[in-house]
This record gives structure tokens, C-alpha cells and sequence, in this order.
């Protein structure tokens, strides 16, 4: 059966700018943590997204998008301008992005402690609100599993030497980890991606797991690597790929039983077998959020269609 594990997602939300060639701006929900938070409502997991937002039209676009996935908005009450992005997309689908956002999140006290937390992106590398957020996860850790996605945008990264402490701060304190290959090349330029995963894991992570986009994923574990293929699909743009891939993997972990506390130890031991079936599972939810546009994950439905026609 699977376990609706309510988590809790920390970081932002943005609105997503597309410009593409030829074309008008469309304005999409975006944020990699806002995306991770609504990728899981929409497989059943009741996530709750604690971020900031504008009370103005992207603010409320963000809020409402959530809201029809079923994921609950909270902020810390601060009244800041929403973040934005304007990503740009070439004539194969990849995106470009420059940011106006600023993260200043404070603490705020939970009505009950979740069972998971996800985090990363901007919101682990941008001060002040970066240190509340390590803040969270190092209190939090101690009843809940973690998770963590950089999503490295080089842009707004700052130092570089920084920012890879901050990476490394919030891999130490996670069980499970993704991140792109083209993340760990702009942190680690000199370490192929296998073997930065693998330094990674042995600072305390159960499992690192690296996107490969059109060449598949793999999960680095204590007894080796699992690999899969990227699953056949149409692109349409890569908007989003990351984070479905993100909710995806957290969704077939709870189903396994291997997330919060009482799953993290079944999840240091995890199978080969069971790993793949993790991987499966993140792929093809990167497969049908890249077959249409925006960051617009798939449904548990669709998630099972999209398994059994691979």
C-alpha cells in the first residue's frame, strides 16, 4: 500500500517566464522546491510547501496552482516582491534562465512535525533565508528523513568555494540526494559526476542519485551503482524534468516504506532490485513532464500509464 507520507517541502516558488522564439511570454509556476512540493500533491502525498510569495498576480498564480494540486502554502508572513525567472528555451527545448529573487525566509513553527523534508535550490544557497533553512533540516532531521536537490544555477551561486560548503553542509545532513550531472560538473569540474556522487556518499547520504538527461540516471549505493535508460518520449521542453524526477523518486520511496525515521534504516540497506524500481519510477515522471510544456508533472495515473508503456 502506499504511504502518504506528508512532506514538507522548504523553498521557493517562482514564476517562470517562458520566451520562446517567435512566440508571446507565458508566465508558468515554477521554483524547483515549489515544483517538488506539487509534483507530490499530484501523486497523493499532501505535501506542504513552506516559502515566500508576493501578494500580487505571480504570487497568486503560484498559490492557486498548488492549491488544485492540493499542496498547502505556508510563509513565514514577511511581505517580499515574487521571485521571477525568465527562462529561455532554443529550438531543441533546453532552458536558459535569469532570476529576480530575493530569500530572506524566517523560522516558522510547524503544526506538527513531518515525516520527510525536501529542500535545495536557491533556497540553500541565497542568504539570509539559506541559514534558517539549514536551520529547519537540522532540527527536523532528528524525526524525519531528508532529501536535497541543488539545482545549481550558476548565476546566482556566488563564491564558488562557498557554495560547494553549502552543497556538501546539506548533503551531510541528508538520506537521499539528486542532483544533474551538469550540477556536479559546475561544483566539481575537475571530478567526473560518478565519482563526485560517490564522495558525496560517503559523508553520510543512503543514496546519491544523478540525471543524465537523454543518457539515463544512476544511483550511487554502499554496494555500487544502479543505472537506467531515459525512457523514450517526444520533448516538448526540459522545463521541470529535474524536479519530477525529484517527486517521483520520493513517491516510489514512500511506496517502499523507506522514507521518515522509521524507514531511513531499511532505506541505508536498500536492494538493487528495489533501487531500480526507484529509478523507474523518477524516469518516467522526468519522461511526461518533458513531453509537454512547463513544469507540469504527472498525476499518479499518468505516472502508472507511463510505467507500463516502458
Amino acid at each position: 500500500m502506499l504511504d502518504r507520507f506528508h512532506p514538507l517541502v522548504i523553498g521557493e516558488c517562482v514564476a517562470d517566464i517562458v520566451r520562446l522564439p517567435g512566440a508571446a511570454d507565458q508566465v508558468h509556476p515554477g521554483g524547483s522546491p515549489a515544483n517538488v512540493a506539487y509534483g507530490l500533491a499530484r501523486l497523493g502525498h499532501g505535501a506542504t510547501l513552506l516559502t515566500q510569495l508576493g501578494r500580487d498576480d505571480n504570487g497568486q498564480l503560484l498559490r492557486d496552482h498548488l492549491a488544485a494540486a492540493g499542496a498547502e502554502v505556508r510563509t513565514d508572513g514577511a511581505t517580499v516582491p515574487t521571485p521571477s525567472a525568465a527562462v529561455t528555451l532554443d529550438s531543441d527545448g533546453r532552458a536558459a534562465y535569469t532570476f529576480e529573487i530575493t530569500w530572506t525566509l524566517a523560522p516558522v513553527t510547524l503544526d506538527r512535525p513531518p515525516r520527510h523534508v525536501h529542500t535545495g535550490s536557491l533556497a540553500t544557497v541565497l542568504e539570509p533565508g539559506a541559514a534558517t533553512v539549514l536551520a529547519a533540516v537540522e532540527s527536523l532531521r532528528t524525526s524525519a528523513t531528508v532529501s536535497y536537490d541543488p539545482n545549481v544555477r550558476p548565476e546566482l551561486m556566488g563564491d564558488h568555494g562557498a557554495a560547494v560548503r553549502k552543497a556538501e553542509r546539506c548533503v551531510a545532513l541528508s538520506d537521499v540526494v539528486k542532483a544533474s550531472d551538469e550540477d556536479l560538473e559546475w561544483l566539481y569540474p575537475d571530478l567526473d559526476p560518478g565519482k563526485a556522487a560517490e564522495r558525496w556518499l560517503a559523508t553520510g547520504p543512503a543514496v546519491v542519485l544523478v540525471t543524465r538527461g537523454g543518457d539515463g540516471a544512476l544511483a550511487v549505493l554502499p554496494g555500487g551503482q544502479v543505472t537506467i535508460g531515459a525512457l523514450p518520449t517526444d520533448v516538448v521542453d526540459t522545463v521541470g524534468a529535474g524536479d519530477a524526477f525529484m517527486s517521483g523518486t520520493l513517491h516510489a520511496l514512500a511506496s517502499h516504506g523507506l522514507l521518515g525515521a522509521d524507514g531511513r534504516e531499511r532505506l541505508r540497506s536498500v536492494d538493487r532490485a528495489t533501487m531500480t524500481d526507484v529509478l523507474r519510477h523518477a524516469a518516467a515522471s522526468a519522461a511526461v513532464t518533458v513531453a509537454r510544456a512547463g513544469a507540469n508533472p504527472p498525476d499518479e495515473a499518468e505516472l502508472k500509464a507511463a510505467l507500463a508503456r516502458s
